[in-house]
């Protein structure tokens, strides 16, 4: 496993001049790590005052008792909770039942409805390392994108706890795991990149170093367009052990510097080079994550048939965090809106609990 320190080591070697303070925002809190208000980007909406969880509980278990499954309830309850207070639903229901909440969810519900219910249900920790063990099993560059929106797409904490979960859930690190996957061996400088992103424990604060950027973004070029090596060591060392205002500063010294974004010369080489469009997609989440979950929600829905493992991924994962700016994105791009192509693609309960999620608009 590489070292979780080394972006810490490089921070301490930066000479103390060269050092600047700027303010990008910081990454928003992932459900469930500051407490149980949603981050100010986040689409769900909460009652005030909330009822308590014991209440909660009580009410999830009417909905399911008897006969008949009053999905109407559980979307209702769920739907409009934080992580945070899902948890203690989840221990008070567990209390008051004497079985599980997700086993419950799963004996009650079926097909896609079941599976959002599920997921957004789960501990996000535990979640995003389910996600992360299913999309070894499965080839396909959408089921790269999971790894890289686990490792890249949350703080540096949040992946620290979905290590931990991985580790409790399957006996198993996820970064031994990615590096066994035999679904990498025919690429290993993909399989390489992988273990650097999930083995990553990147600085969180937002302390940048201008001349670093500068240099770094040197090489960034020097890799991608001069080598044509989009994962070239250098590009893995950057992309996986900076910190993500150090990202920005880079990657914005690349647009000055050469005239054009570097997702952009990316997205030109993509279509010849699958590794560039891998780089691209780390790139987004690292930085402007919105822009990658939109275009995740998008692809979804077009053509033939709903990839509706894809699009549930990304509204559930997102909507604690940014579907707002998810939305904003989707809607400058695409001319439409999440909602109105969701109302296209699904119906019923599965429906309802996406739209729930996704917030007005």
């Amino acid at each position: 496993m590489c070292c979780w320190c080394c972006c810490l080591e490089c921070i301490h070697n930066i000479a103390p001049l060269n050092l600047l303070f700027l303010h990008f925002s910081a990454d928003p809190a992932l459900p469930g790590e500051a407490g149980a208000a949603p981050a100010s980007m986040a689409s769900i909406s909460v009652p005030n005052p909330v009822p308590s969880a014991t209440q909660d509980a009580e009410n999830i278990r009417k909905a399911v008792q008897g006969w008949g499954t009053d999905e109407k309830a559980l979307i209702e309850i769920l739907g409009h909770r934080t992580a945070a207070q899902r948890a203690e639903i989840a221990v008070a229901y567990e209390g008051l039942c004497n079985e599980s909440l997700l086993d419950r969810l799963h004996s009650e519900l079926s097909g896609d409805f079941r599976s959002a219910m599920m997921l957004w249900t789960a501990d996000p920790a535990a979640r995003d390392a389910k996600l992360a063990h299913k999309a070894m099993k499965k080839k396909g560059e959408r089921y790269v994108w999971v790894l890289i929106e686990v490792a890249c797409a949350s703080t540096p904490d949040h992946l620290v706890a979905v290590r931990k979960a991985y580790r409790e859930a399957y006996s198993a690190s996820l970064e031994e795991d990615v590096a066994a996957c035999p679904l990498y061996n025919k690429d290993p400088l993909l399989k390489q990149f992988l273990v650097r992103l999930v083995s990553s424990y990147r600085y969180s604060g937002e302390l940048v170093d201008d001349e670093l950027a500068r240099a770094e973004a040197a090489e960034l070029h020097d890799a991608v367009v001069a080598r044509k090596q989009p994962l070239h060591g250098d590009v893995v060392r950057i992309v996986s052990s900076r910190s993500k205002p150090q990202l920005k500063a880079t990657f914005e010294r690349y647009r000055q510097g050469h005239g054009k974004a570097i997702d952009e010369v990316l997205e030109e080489e993509r279509r010849s080079d699958q590794l560039a469009a891998v780089l691209k997609t780390a790139v987004w989440c690292l930085t402007s994550p919105e822009k990658h979950f939109a275009e995740v929600i998008r692809s979804s829905i077009v053509g033939l048939g709903t990839d509706e493992e894809s699009l549930t991924r990304a509204i559930v994962s997102r909507a604690e965090i940014d579907m707002k700016k998810v939305k904003e994105e989707y809607k400058a791009r695409y001319r439409k809106t999440v909602t109105s192509d969701v109302n296209g693609d699904t119906s019923g309960y599965y429906n309802g609990i996406l739209l729930t999620l996704v917030g007005p608009e």
